[in-house]
Parts: structure tokens; C-alpha cells; sequence
């Protein structure tokens, strides 16, 4: 062993204990140390008390495992027993397939007998576990649902991956670069900290040196033309040389910021609208702080959609809007149109709803976030501070998807010291957003929670029972068919919730890239079938696949409920609305550090 080799293995000694700590870390961060008041996937307490509530275990199928179990690992064991002698070691002693698992493409996983019987090892007992679970029956199916979800995040926590001495892919980095790597590694590490709250790490997952809000992001032109306390109204500068009379106007979620639908000019949501000739308006989320503390979520809607859509109907001087809304924006946009309706008042003229639950019977993974003891604690955290961090929730989300949005990125930046890509959408999924402790507080109970929506005057806003059959409008629903936030199977069962005519389109890919698909150079097709039968499945089945793009769809919904063509109206010309300055505003720009 020559001296380079020496001084790079006194390095790795260092800093091992130091990277392996950090894993470690992570899990205090989110757990006990921060008294679990945040949603927590590495709760393992809390898995250790599901198993001890209410559960029987049905032994056969848990002998079995047991007898499964130790036969592969007296098979594991004579492999590498082979592989010392000189031997290729085999694969996959407990029959995973494991070239699909990215986590292990490394060659040395496979010729490398330490790094083999490491995986093996690893993948055999993954197995063991997850099957103890299934094994256990519970007279709950949410607690059922929350033991597989934390036993996951616990296995997948545990991939010899995530540690130093334990990733070949690691290991070369530290040689090619004489330990340079875990400095640079480290360093990362330390500067993420600092940008984290308490309860979660804040892990950069994008080159954030590589983009500007208002310059290569957001920046479609327009001027803000209203603000208030809670949004920044844009509206956009028209592209064509006449534009449909009725204006859209788009509520995008409080939890984001609203610039996911404009990103690049090529895939901008909101220019696509605008060279198909349509009027755009955009709301703009505050970032609030610990002062608005006691805005609620009825304050949002009063604030939001309602006041907007009074402002677009008196600059484009019509009566009527068509209301889109994203996610959670989505939600708050159907409420709207309900409480509006159930007043008496005409002025949505259609409904879009893009990724949005109604019906809250199966929220999907986010749901086992909120138990009877993890959401009182989850509000006590909102309380505390006045708001909940938004940089909880974007950890929070990034762990439904563990191993592709957390721990690469952690195995990335820290263990082998690289700098992220740049990337718009992984840019804008890091660039959080608060929301006040009352709002937060109210959206929980009311939706994930207590499912009040489906009940018709369960929910009351100013005297007015909220009944989503009032919402009588043609409404368009638009989910994604690999979405792991919003299920489109639970999105569908939003379509019995409306009155008015629905249509219902499937986009491929996900909560946000089967959204953000432009028509040209869209990557993913989508499904359409004009029927709307009693199950997801039944839709599914007759739908029929169409290449490319669902916005041209959309666009082509639109049209017969946006008028005539008309002269376009110049953003910031009103009398009464003029602009107080260029889009984007002032409210995206805020930055949680």
C-alpha cells in the first residue's frame, strides 16, 4: 500500500464516524430531540407501538418466514464462503431482482465478495422484516398501512448505501479524489444545517446558484395588479392578437409557491395559456411569518380566490371567470365554487381541478403522517411557532419517495461530495412556503382528518353550508396516473362529489411532471374516456391513450366556456387596478432560511 493510499484511509477514518453520525442525526433532528411535533418517518417508536396495539400475529405464516428466513441465510453464508475461496459469488440469495434497485449498480455489488454478501445480507434481511410485518393483522387498516410505511423508511434508512464504508460507489470517490470528497462532503452537510429548522434537514437537491425567480424562472411578462396581506395578483401579457373574453384565473397551492406553472418559457403552463389566446391570471401566496399566525384557512379563500376573482371580473369587465386550482389550491378552489354557488352567486363559469382531493377517504402515503397521537403534536409545532415550516413538509414529501428524493441526495452531497444538477422543478420543490398555524390547523382537521367535505353542511364559512353539489359548473379533473401525493383513483371520486358536467383526463407521470407536460415536446401521453362509471378501475379500462400532452385537451374544454375573441386588455391599464409592478411580484421571492 503506497503512502497516498495510507493518507487516505487516515481520512476515511476521520470522517466515518463523523458521516455515519449524521444519518443518526437525521433521526434525532426529526425525532426525539425536537419532541416528534413534526411529521416523522423516522419515528420508530411510534412502529413499535402500532406493532403493540390491538394486533394479533398469525403464527403459521410467521413460522414460515422464520424456517424461509434461515434457510437463505445458511445459503447466503455457503456463497460467501465460496466467493473467499475465489469463486464468482451468486445473485440475489433471497430472489430480489436487484438491477432494478438503482441503490445497487455499482459492479462491485456483484464481484466485490464483501460489498456481494453486504447487499445480501442487507436485501435478506429488508425481507425479514417487511414480512414480520405483513405477517401481523391489524383490526385497523390506517394502522396497518402506517406499520408498512415506517417499517420502509426504517430498512430503507438502513441500506448499506447510506454509509461511507459500506458504498463502493463512496469508497472510489475518496480514492479519486485523495478524501477530498468527505471534506467537500461535509462541508455541504454543515451549510445545509444551516438553513434547517429544527425538525428537518433542508438538503439541497438542485444547484440553486443556477436560477432566478423573475429571471430564467417566473418570468413570463405581467404586472401585479392587486396585494393584499395574503396574495399578489398577476396578470399576464397577452401573446396573441385577441384573447377569449373570460378570463382564467388560477389558484395554485399555499403550500408551493405558484411558479411550478412557470418554469422555463417551453414548459410554462401559463404561456401555454396564453398563445392559445386566453386571458391569465395568477394568484401569488404570501410566505407568511409567526404574525399571521391566526389567518385560517376561510381567510384564505376570503383573501384569495374570492377577492381575486372580484378584481379580474371588474379589470376584464365580465361577469364570470373560469377558476383553475392546483393541488391543494384545488381543494380551496372547489370550496369556493361551492360557497359562491351555495350564495347564489354565478360568477365561476367552469371549474378546473388539477391534482386535487375532495374526497379524503384514501389520502394515499401522506396520510400516515396524522395519527391520534402524531397530529396533536403535529399542531402543537404550528402553534409554537406561528406557523407550520414549510420546510417540514417538502422532507416530509420527499420521504414518500425515500430512496429517489432523500437518501440519493444525501448519498450525493455528503458521503461523496457532489453538487447537485440544476434542476427547475427539484428547485422549486426545495424553495418552501409556510402556512399559518390556523390555516395548517383547519386544512388538516377538516380534510385528512375528519374527510368533512364529502358531508354536505358538515363545513359552514360565514353562515354558509359548504355542499360540493352546488358546484354546478362544468368542472374539469386532472390527475396523473404515477402521482404518490394525490392517488388519481381517490381524485376520481371527486367526479360524484360536483353536479355540474365533469370530465375527467388521466396524465402520465407525476404530481407535478404530469402536470408540467407542454404540448410541444411533451414527454408523457395521457387517457380520456367521456363515461364516468362508478369505480376508477371501470374509467380506467375504457379509457383510451392518447400521444402527447393533455393541455391540448384542456385548451379545447375550455374554449366553448371562454367566449368570443375580443381585443386584449393591456395588464396594468385599469383605472382602479394600474400595476404596481413586473410580474412575479414581491411575495414569491421570500425565502425560508
Amino acid at each position: 500500500m503506497g503512502s497516498d493510499e495510507k493518507d487516505v484511509l487516515k481520512v476515511i477514518d476521520k470522517y466515518a464516524t463523523v458521516f455515519n453520525a449524521m444519518v443518526q442525526d437525521i433521526f434525532a433532528r426529526a425525532g426525539k430531540e425536537s419532541g416528534q411535533t413534526a411529521p416523522n418517518p423516522f419515528n420508530f417508536e411510534r412502529l413499535q407501538n402500532l406493532l403493540a396495539d390491538e394486533t394479533k400475529v398469525d403464527m403459521s405464516k410467521l413460522v414460515n418466514q422464520q424456517f424461509d428466513y434461515i434457510q437463505k441465510q445458511s445459503e447466503l453464508w455457503q456463497q460467501a464462503s465460496k466467493a473467499l475461496m475465489g469463486e464468482k459469488p451468486e445473485t440475489a440469495t433471497n430472489g430480489t431482482n436487484q438491477n432494478k434497485d438503482k441503490r445497487f449498480k455499482h459492479a462491485d455489488w456483484e464481484n466485490n465478495p464483501v460489498f456481494h454478501y453486504i447487499k445480501e445480507s442487507y436485501l435478506l434481511n429488508a425481507e425479514m422484516l417487511t414480512n414480520m410485518v405483513d405477517a401481523v393483522e391489524f383490526t385497523d387498516k390506517k394502522k396497518h398501512q402506517q406499520a408498512q410505511f415506517f417499517t420502509r423508511q426504517y430498512v430503507n434508512s438502513l441500506s448499506p448505501t447510506n454509509y461511507i464504508l459500506t458504498n463502493p460507489e463512496v469508497c472510489d470517490e475518496i480514492m479519486a479524489t485523495n478524501g477530498q470528497s468527505l471534506v467537500k462532503g461535509m462541508q455541504a452537510y454543515l451549510e445545509d444545517l444551516e438553513h434547517s429548522p429544527l425538525e428537518a434537514l433542508k438538503m439541497r437537491q438542485s444547484d440553486a446558484s443556477a436560477f432566478t425567480i423573475g429571471g430564467n424562472l417566473a418570468n413570463t411578462p405581467g404586472k401585479v395588479v392587486f396585494r393584499n396581506d395574503i396574495i399578489e395578483l398577476l396578470h399576464y401579457t397577452p401573446t396573441t392578437k385577441t384573447t377569449h373574453q373570460t378570463p382564467i384565473l388560477i389558484t395554485p397551492p399555499f403550500i408551493n409557491k405558484y411558479y411550478v406553472m412557470d418554469l422555463e418559457p417551453k414548459k410554462s403552463l401559463v404561456k401555454g395559456l396564453l398563445d392559445s389566446g386566453y386571458q391569465v391570471f395568477m394568484i401569488s401566496w404570501v410566505n407568511p411569518e409567526k404574525d399571521s399566525a391566526d389567518t385560517d384557512f376561510f381567510d384564505y379563500m376570503r383573501e384569495g380566490p374570492i377577492t381575486a376573482i372580484e378584481v379580474v371580473k371588474e379589470i376584464t369587465n365580465k361577469k364570470q371567470v373560469n377558476l383553475t386550482g392546483f393541488c391543494v389550491g384545488g381543494t380551496l378552489s372547489a370550496i369556493t365554487a361551492a360557497y359562491l354557488r351555495g350564495k347564489g352567486d354565478k360568477s365561476i363559469k367552469s371549474l378546473t381541478l388539477l391534482t386535487t382531493l375532495l374526497d379524503f377517504q384514501e389520502p394515499g402515503e401522506v396520510g400516515n403522517y396524522f395519527s391520534e397521537e402524531m397530529l396533536p403534536m403535529i399542531e402543537q409545532n404550528a402553534e409554537i411557532k406561528g406557523v407550520f415550516d414549510g420546510r417540514i413538509i417538502a422532507m416530509s414529501f420527499s420521504l414518500l419517495r425515500e430512496n429517489n428524493l432523500f437518501w440519493s441526495f444525501f448519498i450525493e452531497n455528503y458521503l461523496k461530495g457532489k453538487d447537485p444538477a440544476p434542476f427547475d422543478i427539484l428547485y422549486w420543490n426545495s424553495d418552501s412556503t409556510n402556512i399559518p398555524a390556523a390555516c395548517f390547523k383547519q386544512y388538516l382537521r377538516m380534510t385528512y382528518w375528519e374527510n368533512a367535505l364529502i358531508e354536505p353542511g358538515k363545513v359552514e364559512v360565514d353562515g354558509i353550508k359548504i355542499d360540493l353539489s352546488n358546484i354546478d359548473m362544468p368542472t374539469y379533473f386532472l390527475s396523473s396516473v404515477a402521482d404518490h401525493i394525490v392517488l388519481w383513483q381517490a381524485a376520481y371520486e371527486g367526479t360524484k362529489l360536483v353536479s355540474g358536467k365533469p370530465r375527467f383526463v388521466l396524465a402520465g407521470s407525476g404530481h407535478i411532471a404530469g402536470v408540467i407536460n407542454p404540448i410541444d415536446g411533451g414527454k408523457y401521453p395521457h387517457w380520456i374516456n367521456d363515461e364516468l362509471p362508478e369505480t376508477a378501475e371501470d374509467w380506467q379500462k375504457g379509457a383510451q391513450e392518447q400521444v402527447g400532452s393533455w393541455w391540448k385537451d384542456w385548451h379545447a374544454w375550455l374554449k366553448p366556456h371562454s367566449g368570443t375573441r375580443v381585443k386584449p386588455i393591456v395588464p396594468g391599464e385599469h383605472e382602479f387596478y394600474p400595476a404596481l409592478e413586473d410580474a412575479p411580484g414581491q411575495y414569491v421571492k421570500r425565502i425560508l432560511d
